[in-house]
């Protein structure tokens, strides 16, 4: 399965942004600009000369448009065209915003609508002090580290904190000392090996358990003929072995297809 982007936020801080145009279009460009930190330059050549890497072109006029885009392209840099996704290197996604976790939802330019609903749904289910935890995992770190030394032994235990109904669960409100309360009781996590057989070549098939320890494991075992579609719900970073070799301490999840 191909992506039609690739995601990526991009630190812009104390950087110049170009943005051209004048209108709603433009202003909403340079609020968003200005809330990530960036400085507004609303010239082109300006703004190539004192090195902004990315542009925001909103002028009314296609011509324009077309003109500005070629020309900031032309020096190497990324452009966003308001309204017009071919001329585009980037679009710019719905946000929600419980710094410093912040969740995008894009469409690749295909619907800005779309992904407002979908970010307006999302909204409603995130908690408020969603941020306050992921500040207080965040100052947690070296006492994580000291309690879980192991890499895969850290990651499984806050698998098992934020898992839904977990005393971490990042979807509902937690008392400011939640982190800190639940590594002084946190306990060793055991290796662990699933077996998934797959009815199906369609990952909806999955059951919210399977697809829960797919994307939790260290490690995936799965033959060549495993679909693509279903391998993508593991985690990047998961080692990927063949059937029958030697498994890693951590999370093992092996596929297996039927019959």
């Amino acid at each position: 399965m191909s992506l039609p982007a690739l995601p990526l936020f991009h630190r812009i801080a104390g950087q110049p942004v170009i943005v051209l145009g004048h209108g709603d279009a433009a202003q909403a460009k340079a609020r968003l600009v200005e809330r990530a930190g960036g400085q507004v330059v609303d010239d082109l050549a300006h703004g190539i000369d004192i090195g902004a890497r990315l542009a925001f072109i909103a002028h009314d006029s296609a011509d324009a448009c077309m003109a500005d885009a070629l020309r900031a392209r032309g020096a190497g840099l990324l452009v966003n065209v308001v309204d017009r996704p071919a001329l585009c290197d980037f679009t710019t996604p719905s946000l929600i915003d419980r710094s410093p976790v912040v969740v995008a939802v894009g469409t690749a330019g295909a619907s800005a609508g779309l992904a407002k609903h979908v970010r307006l749904r999302l909204e409603r289910a995130l908690p408020q002090g969603l941020g306050a935890l992921a500040n207080a995992l965040f100052a947690a770190r070296d006492a994580l580290r000291a309690r879980f030394p192991d890499g895969a032994d850290r990651r499984r235990a806050l698998d098992g904190a934020l898992a839904e109904g977990g005393p971490l669960d990042p979807m509902v409100e937690h008392a400011p000392a939640a982190v800190e309360e639940w590594l002084a009781g946190a306990a060793e996590v055991a290796a662990a090996h699933h077996v998934i057989v797959l009815r199906s070549d369609d990952p909806e098939d999955l059951t919210l358990r399977e697809a829960r320890l797919l994307g939790m494991a260290d490690a995936v075992v799965a033959d060549a003929a495993v679909p693509l579609a279903i391998l993508v719900r593991a985690r990047a970073d998961a080692q990927r072995l063949p059937p029958g070799a030697a498994l890693p301490s951590g999370l093992t999840v092996e596929l297996r297809l039927p019959g």
